[in-house]
């Protein structure tokens, strides 16, 4: 047989599969990899032959973990400014919504990020970027929607695309226009909608700079009827969807998300039993986001037993934002979970892994160890993959593969 590219072995591997033992724990596991796909994943013992002659290099974990490359399935990494300012009000008791209405909130990063050239998007959201890096993540979504005009969208989400091609992990872009409205459109919200679903979504999707389509539903943000306008205009023209949904209130979010088979539906603190209802019959993946809760002091928990209940895949991410959920550190969100809305290590693992794929729309591309995937993997100094949730402030990785090549960390 030709031999694979390169194989870890003496490793503990935690191939995140749904069936078997928890984690999908394999002890004394090995993992190769050839043509950037993973070409074994198992037990040691259960190799063809010796390492040596299976593969042109063999790497030797010494006891460590392998888990799949993390996957931070919801950010908004790339915008202009920052809004340390309104992080004060809030501490003197202004609410997030007060805040928005009296023109702060996505309005100011808006302004910030209309004023910031390409380049300096650029070099802002690399370094974000590096600290996301460094903690194992290999696949990471970007929004736009700060932009909210036809060029400033379209600059948002060329430079995500730059950050694609200049960084070894895989950015997935999301047009994000029905984000809010700009300040030459008050008062004239249906315009503004009209824009987005006449003019911004097909230049988007003719210049192939979005993999999918958002709208925030909110009473701040767009009614059910504005977001289910957009997502018409985006289905034509080809992307896919996800939704803000339920986060400050119940509009029937998670059930619009459903209706439009989404591939997530995100927040979700006020989706009823209905909305998780839907979202199990439509394969919806939701997308619980601990850092705008933590952030925000949010009270409402999402309703994490009813999504157990009915089998809707959980997946966790940053939601990395100027204004409500300012996190670098996907691993933070890991404890998050876990501990504000006591969901397990296992399943915040899992959020971070398996179920933040599916979120993407690349379920069986990664977030797991298996043949065949994607060579994503990251390398842990723990004695169990609980650890990756019980720290705080601690970043245990010691390595991270990307298509089956070594990454440097940052």
């Amino acid at each position: 047989m030709a031999k694979w590219d390169r194989i870890w072995i003496n490793a503990s591997v935690a191939t995140m599969e749904p069936e078997g033992s928890p984690y999908g724990i394999v002890r004394d596991g090995a993992i190769a990899a050839a043509g950037g796909r993973i070409a074994f994943a198992g037990a040691r013992s259960s190799l063809p032959g010796r390492p040596e002659d299976l593969a042109r290099e063999v790497i030797d974990c010494k006891h460590a973990w392998i888990t799949p490359g993390l996957v931070d399935c919801h950010t908004h990494i790339v915008f202009g400014g920052n809004r340390a300012h309104e992080f004060e009000l809030r501490l003197k008791g202004a609410s997030y919504e007060e805040i928005a209405r009296a023109g702060g909130g996505i309005r100011s990063t808006v302004a910030a990020t209309r004023a910031a050239s390409e380049d300096e998007l650029y070099r802002a959201a690399r370094g974000r970027i590096a600290r996301s890096m460094a903690e194992g993540v290999t696949t990471l979504e970007i929004k736009s929607g700060y932009g909210l005009s036809t060029e400033h969208e379209i600059k948002m989400l060329r430079v995500a695309r730059r950050l694609g091609r200049d960084l070894a992990l895989d950015i997935v872009t999301t047009f994000l226009g029905a984000h809010a409205v700009p300040p030459e459109y008050e008062g004239r919200q249906r315009d503004y909608v009209a824009l987005v679903c006449r003019d911004m979504i097909p230049a988007v999707a003719s210049e192939r700079l979005a993999d999918a389509a958002d709208a925030f539903c909110e009473k701040i943000a767009f009614t059910p009827e504005e977001t289910a306008a957009v997502f018409e205009s985006a289905r034509s023209h080809g992307l896919p969807i996800k939704l803000h949904a339920d986060q400050l209130s119940d509009l029937g979010g998670a059930a619009l998300a459903a209706r439009f088979k989404a591939l997530s539906a995100d927040h979700l603190e006020y989706t009823s039993e209905a909305g998780v209802e839907a979202l199990s019959a439509s394969k919806t993946v939701a997308v619980l986001l601990p850092g705008a809760f933590y952030y925000l002091r949010e009270r409402q928990h999402p309703p994490l037993d009813a999504l157990r209940r009915h089998n809707v895949p959980i997946a966790l991410a940053s939601d990395c934002n100027p204004g409500s959920s300012p996190a670098l550190s996907l691993l933070l969100m890991l404890n998050l979970a876990c501990t504000l809305f006591r969901m397990t290590p296992e399943e915040a693992l899992a959020g971070v892994t398996r179920s933040g794929a599916t979120a993407l729309g690349l379920g069986q591309d990664r977030g797991r160890l298996a043949v065949g995937m994607r060579a994503d993997m990251a390398v842990w100094q723990i004695d169990h993959p609980a650890e990756l949730a019980y720290w705080l402030g601690n970043n245990p990785c010691i390595a991270v593969v990307k298509d089956g090549n070594p990454r440097a960390l940052i």
